[in-house]
């Protein structure tokens, strides 16, 4: 029997919006025990606010702390060019001395893409552009000269500079809701983050189906059938919006009227994958229960509830 993979923690930093703030958010997560600071990639302000850009404001993140590793959760594929993403990414990764993580989505919000003059595709056309562009990066990051003849990309004898730190590469992160991206993420991806599946019309899903625990071990079970023998060596993520209390039928009503779920009482809540509503103790218990369960060994969490759920950090760390 293999031992069970150790917690690890993010932190997703939503509200910072400026340099300071931003380097503040990473100093408290460092402080506190987090072992990433995340950024989204987003040029809009809807639907999370207004944010730096990735790749530099974490090339400042990783200057300023010595042991927080950094990661994007998740970079939109159609917004930069194989190429040119590994060899910023192999430069952070240099810079960082080995602390960085990609995380790459196929891209979802139509709005962004519209707005921006971007041509918003079907999910089939952004997926196939995903499959080609992590392969290309794969092979980048891992020192190799790449040749690629693909639908989207033509790529000849090329090599990038300078070579990343970490052995073979960076770890590769993919976000993925629906059947095909998780098996893509499953056959290419060293982190599987778990989601609900991103819509035709360019949203996320809001449905309660996309949150059960059927539903969430039927992702889990794509993600294996695609990766083989490779499963063990997968980490699975999830981010997820943690609550400390000692109230928690009232905080559960809640949670589920907020969701557009009033039907579902606080025993169905309790059950549902993504959600720790609690004591201390008894959130770091189900997230031991749940690791045996599924194997999230790595919960992400935005920086507005940081400084509450770091108890459980320091619970569940090397644990």
């Amino acid at each position: 029997m293999t031992s069970a993979r150790p917690f690890r923690f993010g932190v997703v930093a939503e509200n910072a919006p400026t340099p300071s703030a931003l380097l503040n958010t990473a100093h408290r997560a460092e402080q506190l025990g987090y072992a990433t600071l995340l950024l989204r990639d987003h040029f809009i302000t809807e639907p999370f606010g207004d944010q730096l850009s990735p790749m530099p404001a974490l090339s400042a993140v990783a200057a300023t702390t010595r042991h927080l590793r950094v990661g994007t959760l998740v970079l939109a594929n159609d917004y930069r060019h194989p190429v040119l993403l590994a060899k910023e990414a192999a430069t952070l990764d240099a810079l960082s001395d080995g602390r960085f993580e990609l995380g790459l989505g196929a891209g979802w919000l139509r709005e962004e893409y519209e707005r921006a003059g971007l041509p918003f595709d079907r999910a089939g056309v952004r997926v196939d552009r995903l499959e080609e562009a992590v392969a290309v990066i794969h092979e980048l990051l891992s020192g190799k000269s790449v040749t690629h003849d693909g639908a989207h990309h033509h790529i000849r004898e090329l090599t990038t500079h300078p070579p990343a730190v970490q052995y073979p590469r960076p770890p590769i992160l993919i976000g993925a809701g629906a059947k095909r991206m998780l098996q893509l993420a499953g056959r290419a991806a060293d982190i599987v983050g778990i989601l609900p599946k991103a819509l035709p019309e360019g949203a996320i899903s809001e449905s309660l189906d996309e949150r059960t625990p059927e539903a969430i071990a039927t992702k889990i079970e794509w993600v294996r059938e695609a990766a083989g023998s490779r499963f063990a060596d997968i980490e699975l993520s999830m981010m997820i919006a943690p609550h400390i209390t000692d109230h928690v039928v009232r905080a559960c009503e809640q949670y589920a009227t907020s969701r557009g779920w009033p039907w579902l009482d606080p025993h169905g809540v309790m059950q549902l994958p993504g959600v720790f509503i609690g004591s201390v103790e008894h959130i770091a218990e189900s997230m031991r229960e749940r690791r045996d369960q599924y194997g999230f060994s790595y919960y992400v969490v935005s920086d507005a509830v940081m400084d509450d759920f770091a108890p459980v950090v320091e619970k569940l760390t090397h644990a």
